[in-house]
């Protein structure tokens, strides 16, 4: 009898696992006629219409004049879709001001310009978020205070100089991410981070945005990272998400974006990475 049961516990949990498996897939596969208005649109037009701009790393654009036109996370995505739907991609060029308006108007169906999620544009679009911009904070590999520290958390101590440009989002963040801290506001020089107060000595740390660091990392030998390694591309310090867009009137359109989003989410962030190492 005991065995008996064991077998019938595990006959039903293998039929519960295969249905979940089942559902997942269900949700990737391409919605019938008739579901999604702006599939269906798409389909009988043979394009899939993507709003673009360059921007690293989500978007880098191609200027050589051969291969892709860009690379990076959103263009995979994007192409991913076009894929699936068995259309061709299309791209339609915006400017930052035009990027989110044109998905009301129709001329594209995604928004694959890099948008970082605002309240304000959540009133009027709908988001796949497939990125964070963050922070990472950087100092002198050799300095005592910080050569034997593990973590962000560690750079919470009186010990510690953060130096930020003044007017920029750490200004206020950093208060209260860091309250035990000596914090130094400084003018901005134009470039991504206070690095003259690191190669000075006049700080310890600095933060830079987490896209910003390995170029840096190469082009400044001696300097360390918070969170360390490749940690750092996948900082939540001070994040904001990151995404592709399309317009609220579709949302069986926009729930299919985001299955196929989640079943190849893994190559996604891979891609990522590799931009922003430049490999």
């Amino acid at each position: 009898m005991q065995r008996r049961n064991f077998i019938l516990t595990a006959a039903l949990s293998a039929l519960l696992s295969f249905g979940a498996s089942g559902a997942m897939a269900a949700g990737a596969d391409v919605p019938a006629p008739g579901q999604s208005a702006k599939i269906d649109a798409i389909k009988e037009r043979g394009t899939l219409k993507a709003a673009a701009i360059g921007e690293f790393p989500w978007l880098p654009e191609n200027t050589t004049g051969s291969g892709d036109q860009f690379s990076g996370p959103a263009w995979m995505l994007a192409n991913e879709y076009a894929n699936r739907l068995g259309v061709k991609l299309e791209i339609v060029p915006v400017s930052h001001e035009t990027k989110v308006p044109i998905l009301a108007t129709g001329e594209a169906d995604i928004s694959i310009a890099p948008l970082a999620v605002t309240p304000k544009r959540q009133e009027v679009v709908d988001f796949i978020v497939y990125s964070v911009s963050s922070l990472c904070f950087f100092g002198l590999a050799d300095n005592p205070k910080i050569k034997d520290l593990k973590s962000v958390d560690d750079l919470n101590s009186p010990e510690i100089t953060i130096a930020y440009f003044t007017g920029t989002p750490p200004e206020t963040w950093a208060p209260t991410r860091f309250p035990k801290a000596v914090l130094k506001g400084v003018a901005g020089s134009g470039a991504n981070a206070p690095i003259e107060e690191i190669m000075a000595k006049r700080a310890d740390i600095a933060p830079i945005d987490n896209v910003a660091w390995p170029q840096l990392a190469q082009k400044v030998p001696g300097l360390t990272v918070f969170p360390p390694g490749d940690e750092c591309l996948r900082s939540q310090e001070m994040g904001t998400d990151v995404g592709l867009a399309v317009d609220k009137k579709d949302p069986v359109f926009r729930d299919w974006l985001q299955a196929v989003y989640d079943e190849i989410k893994d190559k996604v962030t891979a891609e990522e990475v590799r931009i922003m190492k430049g490999q």
